[in-house]
């Protein structure tokens, strides 16, 4: 009997071989990349197909996946973005599938001390500690960070502007300190782009550096300390400082009120105190929302008023 002759799929680069891994993951990405996907998110969805490969899953069939999915133990966050990965290779094929059911459950993330983020950029090397310090003051993504051009840097005004937002995100014109407006003058103008290189592997000198300064001093919660940790940093600490989710959404250039929601989150801080103001006017009032004071209470037709001190 002649053996069956193995599954094929077409997608706009021809036919794969279920055979060869690497020649249909490479389809895949670069079907990804033609469809306006960022490097990070290609490697991501490549590395769990891999994954689900190496456990024994069957990608042209998906029941194949299912069970190898219910059987690892992995997290349920982790079971998630396997499902993406296998249902957007799916996608490029034509395809479509019944995926399993996941429960993640959001959690709360991990908010570091001020002084523990300029613990790691103080002790870096000039382009990573310019490159967390641009993290730190504007809140972008990492890709966002690394693809700045020097034509977007206006060294006179202090501002930065992103052009090349990521994950449909809006464009939008910071103020920086002087501090960082130093730390880029010292970087060398050679190339178009502030920081060459590719991001993966910044990243992984990142977690090494990172690995060391917590060990020197002592302190494991630098290891928590993420590019994007940095960013949620920001957003906290912006929605602490004007309890405005406007303000933050802008900042962080969301599109979607919601998805800003997830990275405001109400935390103690220590020294929460206030000063407080009265007004009996609109034009009190006024005078009072615009040095910065936010609205209480009423209480005997006298408008009440705070702002952090």
């Amino acid at each position: 009997m002649a053996a069956a002759e193995p599954k094929t799929h077409r997608t706009a680069a021809g036919d794969i071989d279920a055979g060869n891994v690497k020649g249909f993951l490479f389809n895949f990405a670069w079907w990804l990349k033609k469809q306006g996907y960022a490097d990070s998110t290609i490697r991501t969805y490549s590395r769990y197909l891999s994954m689900l490969k190496n456990h024994g899953a069957d990608l042209h069939d998906p029941e194949s996946v299912k069970e190898v999915i219910a059987r690892l133990r992995w997290a349920e966050a982790t079971k998630s973005i396997a499902i993406n990965s296998y249902t957007k290779i799916l996608e490029s094929w034509g395809e479509s599938w019944t995926p399993p059911k996941v429960r993640v459950t959001r959690k709360i993330p991990f908010i570091p001390q001020e002084k523990e983020i300029d613990q790691l950029i103080s002790g870096a090397r000039k382009k990573m500690a310019c490159f967390l310090q641009l993290l730190k003051e504007t809140g972008m993504r990492s890709g966002e960070a690394w693809r700045l051009k020097w034509i977007y840097i206006d060294f006179e005004r202090r501002t930065i502007t992103l052009n090349e937002p990521e994950k449909s995100g809006k464009p939008r014109v910071f103020k920086v300190r002087s501090t960082l407006i130093s730390m880029l003058k010292n970087l060398q103008q050679t190339e178009e782009r502030v920081f060459t290189g590719k991001l993966h592997i910044f990243r992984r000198t990142y977690r090494n550096y990172r690995k060391r300064l917590a060990q020197k001093l002592q302190n494991p919660r630098l290891r928590r300390i993420t590019f994007h940790t940095i960013r949620h940093w920001k957003a906290t600490m912006e929605y602490s400082r004007t309890k405005d989710i406007l303000h933050v959404q802008q900042l962080l250039g969301h599109r979607d009120i919601k998805t800003t929601m997830i990275y405001t989150h109400l935390v103690q801080f220590e020294g929460d105190e206030f000063h407080s103001a009265t007004a009996e006017t609109v034009a009190e009032a006024e005078k009072l929302i615009a040095a910065g004071f936010e609205y209480v209470c009423t209480y005997n037709d006298v408008m009440i008023f705070r702002k952090r001190k």
